[in-house]
């Protein structure tokens, strides 16, 4: 089975893992993800409950037409008290915190929220779920939080260092996994790979200084 870990698409707010609609922006940057995976004959979609994550499916299915199911276990890693601040209240609030996290020594969790290793113990069991269902190529619309640290994860990484996996994860970018139902073991193939967007300065990250995860 081939599943393509898809980031949403950009929101309309800059704040902390807010629960919010995809901006103008976000449902350009769904549609051309949505173009881009057509001729890979998507079966299955998954994705977070989340509004962004929901909503890029929602529009990136147009091309493929597939069931769609949400699961809340593909819910962005909880940002605990730094959820629904801006960048700025947070470099300052949480300072110490965010040296302690950047030496990459301890798998820690952010402040009243969860740590790689929380996202991993709600979100393998489904993704394992997933790959034992009988399709063939799946989407499944997630975060940057969700997808690197499962990536971590899949690779043997110390979760501690997840975050060197990918700094920031363009929207609608696209990570692909291989399960092998022999081995039970996942691969992986590809990681953020953004090509329907490059020609779109608009639409990449660049062009919108927002929250280092959301």
């Amino acid at each position: 089975m081939n599943i393509y870990l898809i980031r949403h698409g950009r929101q309309c707010s800059k704040l902390c893992n807010v629960n919010v609609d995809l901006s103008e922006e976000g449902y350009r940057q769904a549609a051309l993800v949505g173009e881009r995976l057509v001729k890979k004959n998507i079966d299955m979609v998954y994705s977070s409950d989340y509004l962004r994550a929901f909503q890029t499916a929602q529009a990136a299915n147009l091309y493929w037409n597939a069931d769609h199911e949400v699961l809340p276990e593909l819910r962005e890693i909880s940002f605990g008290d730094m959820e629904g601040l801006s960048d700025e209240v947070i470099a300052e609030r949480y300072a110490d915190f965010k040296r302690e996290q950047a030496k990459m020594e301890a798998d820690l969790a952010y402040p009243g929220g969860e740590c790689a290793a929380d996202v991993v113990r709600r979100a393998y069991p489904v993704l394992e779920r997933i790959a034992r269902e009988p399709h063939h190529d799946v989407a499944v619309v997630t975060h940057g939080g969700v997808i690197r640290s499962l990536t971590a994860y899949i690779l043997g990484m110390d979760l501690a260092r997840w975050r060197q996996i990918g700094k920031n994860l363009e929207n609608t970018g696209i990570t692909e996994l291989r399960y092998e139902a022999e081995s039970g073991r996942f691969t992986l193939e590809r990681f953020n790979d953004y090509a329907h967007l490059e020609p779109y300065p608009e639409l990449l990250r660049s062009g919108w200084v927002g929250p280092e995860e959301n």
